[in-house]
């Protein structure tokens, strides 16, 4: 078993092909190195490749024989995420975990992306899920786990079914929490069909807690040239115990993705106050969540904007 501390055993996972969203910095990083360090065949789709290869390097510093392949997503683009799928799915090797982990949150201004949608919900929501559905194959051929990483943000506000892409009336936080809680039904619908379908794919949620990364760091890409204000208070609680560490914050996600047996369905994330940070344990779904009308709703809705139908 490869662990560094007492936080949380990750079982050998030499055989097994892992591919992490947003593992060039902060958490996702932090996953990253726990996945190698466990034997993990690793596939790195980042953004800005020089961001990546100064990852894979601090991976190799600490799992110097790491088996890692990174390569070139922007989530924010349908087309990239189509020449990256065609990618994987012509080299034909099964997936085996999936940790949708990337995000983008609170712009200073409502943007788009390359396809029209509202950067967060396009981003955080519609690219993963035109992964996945690219990936369908490979994930059903893997018996994948996966695992999408959602936030305390979906405890809060609604979906906005009537203007998905906040067109009429832009709320920077509200569009982040729908693009949230979208994620987190479709995720529970992927498990669900999967069982009355019989695809052998598990899908499970995580939350980080609350953790100074660099999710609200400056941020020019996104056109935030300064920290958000919170983030020197959540630095602070951070070291008083109160709020997570990165290193804290990664575990969720990973007990999620890691853990034997069939946890299809669950949720994970920090168990101290409020889901601010703690260790991981599995937690009670959040009620945004719980509808599977809902999850269907947000299926169909998902496949009539990306245009990439799931299966079935």
């Amino acid at each position: 078993m490869a662990c560094r501390s007492t936080d949380l055993a990750i079982p050998d996972l030499t055989g097994t092909r892992a591919l992490l969203t947003g593992g060039s910095d902060g958490i996702g990083l932090a996953i990253a190195g726990r996945l190698a360090d466990a034997g993990a065949e690793l596939i790195l789709p980042v953004r800005n490749m020089e961001k990546g290869q100064a990852a894979a390097h601090t991976i190799r510093s600490t799992a110097p024989t790491a088996d890692l392949a990174l390569h070139h997503l922007d989530l924010s683009s349908l087309e990239s995420v189509t020449e990256f799928s065609q990618t994987l799915l012509s080299d034909g090797k099964p997936i085996h975990m999936f940790i949708g982990n990337a995000g983008v949150m609170n712009p200073p201004e409502r943007q788009s992306t390359a396809d029209g949608f509202e950067l967060q919900f396009g981003t955080n929501h519609l690219g993963h899920a035109a992964l996945i559905a690219r990936l369908f194959p490979l994930l059903r051929d893997g018996r994948a786990r996966v695992t999408l990483q959602i936030s305390i943000a979906a405890n809060q506000g609604a979906v906005n079914w009537d203007d998905p892409n906040w067109e009429r009336s832009y709320d920077s936080m509200g569009a982040y929490s729908h693009s949230k809680i979208a994620y987190g039904l479709l995720g529970l619908e992927l498990d669900r069909r999967s069982k009355a379908n019989g695809w052998g794919i598990t899908a499970n949620l995580s939350h980080p807690g609350v953790a100074p990364t660099n999710l609200l760091a400056a941020r020019p890409e996104i056109g935030r040239t300064q920290a958000v204000p919170t983030r020197r208070l959540i630095t602070l609680f951070s070291r008083l115990g109160v709020m997570g560490t990165i290193s804290s914050a990664s575990l969720p996600a990973l007990m999620a993705a890691t853990t034997p047996g069939d946890q299809g369905g669950k949720f994970f994330g920090p168990n101290g106050i409020r889901g601010l940070g703690g260790r991981p344990a599995e937690q009670t779904l959040y009620s945004r969540l719980r509808s599977p009308e809902d999850g269907a709703r947000m299926w169909e809705l998902t496949e009539q904007l990306t245009g990439v139908t799931f299966p079935g």
